[in-house]
C-alpha cells in the first residue's frame, strides 16, 4: 500500500515541476525565444482553468446525485465558444485597447474609469470566488482524508488538516501568482504551467476512466448494461433548471476572474479564439467522457455510503491500484492548485488596484509624485489579498459544514459572479448604458443572490425560521419562495430573481440617467471598438513638469524600467536628454504601462493628480460628433424616405383619381361615340328612306332631305376623321409636311375658316406687328391646332359678349401664341384633365367627342411645341409654344416630307 508520506512526497516533487516549468518558461519569454509560448494550443489548455476539482472530482457526485444534470457545466462554456465567439473576439480587442487588468477594471473603464463600480465588482468577486475556494479546500483535503484512511500508519489531523491545507496554497500563491508586478504583461510561466496541469488532469481522468470500463466492466457492453441497471439510466430533464444552470456556466465562463484572466487578459492573439473555438469544447467532452461509467461502477462496488465526490479516487484504491490512484490525486491536485494560483493572482490584482491603492492615494491627499516606493505597498498588497481570500475560502468551508456536494457549492459561486453579465454585455452593445445604472443593477442582483441563496448556505448563520417562514413571519419574503412564488429549486428560483431585477434595475436607470461626457467617449470606445480601438485618450489642458511623472513611475514601475521607459520616448520625441515632452500621446502611453500595475481607474487618478486635469481630445471629440453625425444622417434619411414614400402615396392616390376620371370618360367617350355616330346614321337612313319609298315629294322636299343626308354625312366623316387623325398621331406615323410660312397668314387663314357661318359673333383681338413671325413647320398642322382654338372658344365663351385676345409673345428659345377668352374659364380638375382624349367639360351643351384638344397636343408634340393651359388669366386660356429655331421632334416612325 502506497504510504500517506509517499503521497506528501509526490505532491511537494509535483509542485517542484511546476515551479520549474514557470521559472523555465519565464525565462525563455524574456530572451524573446519560446515561440510555442504563443501557440493556440497552450491558449487552448489554459482555458482548461474551468475544469477545477468542482469537474474532476464533483462531476461524478453530481451525477450520481442528479443524473446527466452534469453536462450542462460543460455546456455553457462549449455554447459560448461556439456561439459567441464574436462576443468574445469583442471583448479581447476592447480589453486591448483598453490595457484592462481585471473583469473589474474593464466594467470600470466601460462606465467612466469608476473606481466605485470597480469596488463593487471587486467585493462582489470576492464574495462570489469564496465558495470556489471553499470547493478546491475541500476536495483536497477529502483527497488527502482518503489516502489517510487507507494508510493505517498515518496520523493525518482529519479535524485541522483543511487550514493546513489553506496555508500550503497561500504560500504557493503568493510566491507563484505574484513573481510579475505588472498584472498586464502576459504570464507566461503561470499559463505553461497551468497548460502543465491541463494535460495531467485530462491523462488522469481518462485513465480512470478506461481502466473503469476495461479493467472493471470488462467493456463497453458491460458498462452500459451496468448503467441501465442504475439510476443513472432514467433520462430525467428539467428544462427551467437545465436553463438556469447552463446559463450560470456560460456567464462564470466569461466573468470568473480566473477565466477572464486567461480568456481575455493573457491571449497573445486574437486569432487563438478561433482554434479554441473547436478545441477546448473537444477537450470538455473528453473531461466528461467516463462520468457515468465512473459513476454507475462506483455505485455497483463501493459500499453504500462512500463519498460519489470522491469515487474517481476511490475506485482505483479499492482495487489496488495506488498508482493510478496516486496519478488521479495528482489531477485533483492539479485541478484545485491551478484555479487557485491564478484566482487568487485575479482577485489579488483586483483588490490592490480598485481598494488598497484608491485609498493610499486618498490618505496621501493626491500626493503621487511625493517619495518612497510604491512597489512594495503593490506588492504587500496583493500577498495580503491572496491570504485574506484563501482565509474566507476556509471560513466559508468551515462554516458551511463542508458537507455539501462539491457541485452545489460551485452554483453559488457562479450564480454571484453571472451578476455582471448584464453591465457587461450591456457596456460591449449598448451605448445607453450607464453607470448608475450598472451599479443599481448589480447591487439589487448581488442582494437578491445573497439573500435567495449564498446566507442560506450556512448552516446556523441564517436562523431557519427566517429560510421557513420568512423574515417577521412575511411568508412572501422567504428566501426560497421570494414574492410568493412557489415550485422552482433554490438555485433556479435565485438565478431568475436575481438575474431578472439585475437587468430590469440596469436598463431602467440607464433610461432615466444621462452618462457623463468620460463616460459618453468610453461607451463609443467599447460599442465600436473595431472602428476606434487606438486605445486610451483624452489628455489635453494638461499643466505638468515631466521630472513629477518621472518621480511617480519610479515609485510604480521602478527606477531602473521607468528611466529606460521615458529614455525610449525622448529618442522618439528627437528630444535630447532622457525627459520627453509631456504631449498627450505619452501620457497616454504612460497610462497604459501604470494601468498594468495599478489598474485602468487608479492610473488615471494618478497621472490627473499631476497633470492637473483631463478633459476628452479632439479626435475622441470628432469620433463622437461622427456618430452623432450620422445618427442625424439616418434620422433624416428615414424622414426623407418617409416623405418620398408620401409624396409616391400621394401621387398614386392622384393617378389613381386621374385613371378614375379617365375611364369614367371613357366610358361617357363610347356612349358620346355611339351617340354621334348613330344620329348622324338614323337621319341619314330615315330621310333615305323617305326619298326611296315616297313618290310624290316635291322638288323642294327632295332637295332639303337630300341637303340633310349630305350635312349629316359630313358630320359622320368628320367625327371618323378624327378618330382616324387621333390614331395616326398617337402611333407616330405622320407624315409633315414642312414649309416656311408667317404666323399672321396662319392665325388669318384659322379665323376665317373657324368663324365661317358661325351662329354667334366672337371678337377677336391681335396685334399685327407681333404676328409678323417667320416660321419653319407643318403650317396646315399648326392651322388645324389654331382652329380648333378658336372654335373652343366660340362655342364654350359664356360671356354676354365674347371676345378671344390672340397675344404673341417669345419666351426664351420658343415663340408662345395664347389665347385667351373673357369665359370664366375651366376650374382646377378640368384644367388637369382637359387634354385627354375622353374628357369634355361637364354641365357645357356645346357637342363634340372630346378629341379636340387632345389632337391638338399630339400635333404640337409633333411639331417639337407644346399646347397649356394658363390658369391665371381670369379666362379661358391656352398658351401655344413653337420653336424658333429649325428642328423638330424626332418620333420613331414619323417621316418628314
Amino acid at each position: 500500500m502506497t504510504s500517506f508520506n509517499l503521497l506528501v512526497g509526490v505532491c511537494l516533487g509535483y509542485v517542484a515541476l511546476l515551479f520549474l516549468v514557470a521559472f523555465l518558461a519565464d525565462r525563455v519569454a524574456a530572451q524573446g525565444r519560446g515561440r510555442w509560448l504563443r501557440t493556440p494550443l497552450i491558449y487552448t489548455l489554459s482555458l482548461s482553468i474551468y475544469c477545477t476539482a468542482w469537474t474532476f472530482y464533483g462531476a461524478v457526485g453530481y451525477a450520481v446525485r442528479s443524473g446527466l444534470e452534469y453536462v450542462t457545466i460543460y455546456l455553457g462554456p462549449t455554447i459560448v465558444m461556439i456561439g459567441w465567439w464574436w462576443g468574445l473576439r469583442k471583448l479581447v480587442r476592447v480589453a486591448r485597447s483598453q490595457r484592462v487588468t481585471s473583469i473589474a477594471d474593464l466594467l470600470s473603464s466601460r462606465y467612466g474609469k469608476s473606481n466605485t463600480l470597480a469596488v463593487g465588482v471587486t467585493i462582489l468577486a470576492v464574495i462570489g470566488i469564496t465558495p470556489y475556494i471553499a470547493l478546491q479546500l475541500q476536495s483536497i483535503t477529502l483527497s488527502f482524508a482518503t489516502f489517510a484512511e487507507a494508510d493505517s500508519a498515518s496520523d493525518w489531523p482529519e479535524i485541522s488538516s483543511g487550514i493546513w491545507v489553506a496555508i500550503g496554497l497561500a504560500l504557493f500563491a503568493i510566491l507563484f501568482g505574484t513573481r510579475n508586478l505588472d498584472a498586464n504583461e502576459r504570464h507566461h510561466g503561470i499559463i505553461t504551467a497551468v497548460a502543465l496541469e491541463a494535460v495531467v488532469k485530462l491523462v488522469a481522468l481518462l485513465a480512470v476512466g478506461i481502466f473503469v470500463v476495461w479493467g472493471i466492466a470488462g467493456g463497453v457492453g458491460d458498462t452500459m448494461a451496468r448503467i441501465d441497471a442504475s439510476p443513472l439510466g432514467e433520462w430525467s430533464v428539467e428544462p427551467g433548471r437545465w436553463s438556469a444552470i447552463m446559463f450560470l456556466a456560460a456567464a462564470a465562463f466569461v466573468c470568473l476572474p480566473r477565466m477572464f484572466q486567461v480568456l481575455v487578459v493573457e491571449i497573445d492573439n486574437e486569432r487563438h479564439l478561433r482554434t479554441a473555438g473547436w478545441a477546448f469544447p473537444l477537450y470538455v467532452l473528453l473531461m466528461s467522457l467516463f462520468v457515468v461509467p465512473i459513476a454507475a461502477i462506483g455505485l455497483d462496488l463501493l459500499p453504500e455510503g462512500t463519498d460519489p465526490d470522491l469515487f474517481v479516487l476511490t475506485l482505483p484504491l479499492s482495487q489496488g491500484q495506488e498508482n493510478l490512484a496516486m496519478l488521479s490525486f495528482l489531477g485533483g491536485f492539479s485541478s484545485a492548485t491551478s484555479m487557485v494560483i491564478v484566482a487568487s493572482m485575479a482577485l489579488a490584482t483586483m483588490l490592490s488596484n480598485h481598494i488598497v491603492m484608491p485609498l493610499w492615494l486618498s490618505r496621501r491627499g493626491g500626493a503621487a509624485a511625493g517619495s518612497g516606493d510604491l512597489r512594495h505597498i503593490v506588492l504587500r498588497a496583493r500577498r495580503l489579498a491572496i491570504i485574506a481570500v484563501l482565509a474566507l475560502g476556509y471560513a466559508y468551508y468551515r462554516l458551511s459544514g463542508g458537507g455539501a456536494g462539491l457541485a452545489a457549492i460551485g452554483l453559488v459561486s457562479f450564480a454571484g459572479v453571472a451578476q455582471m453579465v448584464p453591465p457587461l454585455v450591456g457596456g460591449l452593445y449598448w451605448r445607453g448604458a450607464t453607470r448608475i445604472g450598472a451599479l443599481a443593477g448589480l447591487l439589487v442582483g448581488s442582494l437578491l443572490w445573497l439573500y435567495t441563496l449564498f446566507l442560506p448556505q450556512f448552516v446556523g448563520f441564517m436562523p431557519e425560521s427566517i429560510v421557513a417562514a420568512g423574515p417577521f413571519g412575511i411568508a412572501w419574503l422567504r428566501p426560497h419562495a421570494l414574492f410568493g412564488i412557489t415550485g422552482l429549486d433554490p438555485m433556479t428560483h435565485a438565478v431568475v430573481w436575481s438575474m431578472a431585477l439585475n437587468t430590469l434595475v440596469f436598463v431602467g436607470v440607464s433610461l432615466l440617467t444621462v452618462p457623463a461626457p468620460l463616460e459618453r467617449l468610453q461607451g463609443a470606445q467599447f460599442v465600436n471598438v473595431f472602428e476606434h480601438s487606438s486605445g486610451l485618450r483624452g489628455w489635453t489642458g494638461y499643466v505638468a513638469q515631466s521630472e513629477d511623472l518621472l518621480v511617480m513611475a519610479q515609485r510604480i514601475l521602478g527606477a531602473e524600467d521607468a528611466r529606460a521607459l521615458f529614455r525610449r520616448e525622448a529618442e522618439a520625441q528627437g528630444v535630447r536628454g532622457q525627459l520627453p515632452e509631456p504631449t498627450p500621446d505619452f501620457l497616454e502611453r504612460l497610462e497604459r504601462h501604470l494601468a498594468g500595475l495599478v489598474g485602468a481607474a487608479a492610473a488615471h487618478a494618478m497621472i490627473g493628480q499631476i497633470v492637473g486635469g483631463t478633459s476628452v481630445s479632439v479626435e475622441d471629440l470628432l469620433a463622437v460628433a461622427d456618430e452623432s453625425a450620422q445618427i442625424l444622417e439616418y434620422s433624416s434619411q428615414l424622414e426623407a424616405k418617409s416623405a418620398e414614400l408620401s409624396r409616391t402615396a400621394r401621387q398614386l392616390r392622384q393617378a389613381n383619381a386621374m385613371l378614375t376620371r379617365l375611364s369614367e370618360q371613357k366610358d361617357a367617350f363610347l356612349g358620346q361615340v355611339s351617340h354621334e355616330l348613330r344620329t348622324p346614321m338614323t337621319s341619314i337612313r330615315a330621310f333615305s328612306e323617305i326619298l326611296r319609298d315616297t313618290d310624290d315629294l316635291t322638288p323642294e322636299e327632295n332637295t332639303r332631305y337630300a341637303a340633310i343626308i349630305h350635312d349629316e354625312a359630313l358630320r359622320l366623316t368628320r367625327l371618323l376623321d378624327d378618330l382616324l387623325d387621333l390614331n395616326v398621331l398617337e402611333s407616330g406615323k405622320v407624315s409633315l409636311n414642312l414649309k416656311d410660312g408667317n404666323l399672321a397668314q396662319v392665325l388669318d387663314r384659322a379665323l376665317s375658316s373657324a368663324l365661317a357661318g358661325a351662329d354667334r359673333e366672337l371678337v377677336v383681338r391681335r396685334d399685327p406687328g407681333a404676328e409678323d413671325v417667320a416660321l419653319h413647320t407643318d403650317l396646315d398642322r399648326l392651322a388645324q391646332v389654331f382652329i380648333n382654338l378658336v372654335t373652343n372658344a366660340l362655342k364654350y365663351c359664356n360671356a354676354e359678349a365674347p371676345e378671344l385676345r390672340i397675344r404673341v409673345s417669345r419666351n426664351g428659345p420658343d415663340l408662345a401664341v395664347d389665347f385667351i377668352d373673357n369665359g370664366r374659364g375651366l376650374g382646377p380638375e378640368a384644367q388637369a384633365m382637359v387634354f385627354e382624349k375622353f374628357y369634355r367639360v361637364s354641365g357645357e351643351k356645346a357637342g363634340g367627342a372630346g378629341l379636340g384638344l387632345a389632337i391638338c397636343r399630339e400635333i404640337m408634340q409633333r411639331l417639337g411645341g407644346d399646347i397649356t393651359y394658363l390658369a391665371d388669366e381670369g379666362g379661358g386660356a391656352f398658351r401655344v409654344s413653337l420653336p424658333l429655331a429649325p428642328g423638330l421632334a424626332d418620333e420613331a416612325g414619323s417621316t418628314v416630307s
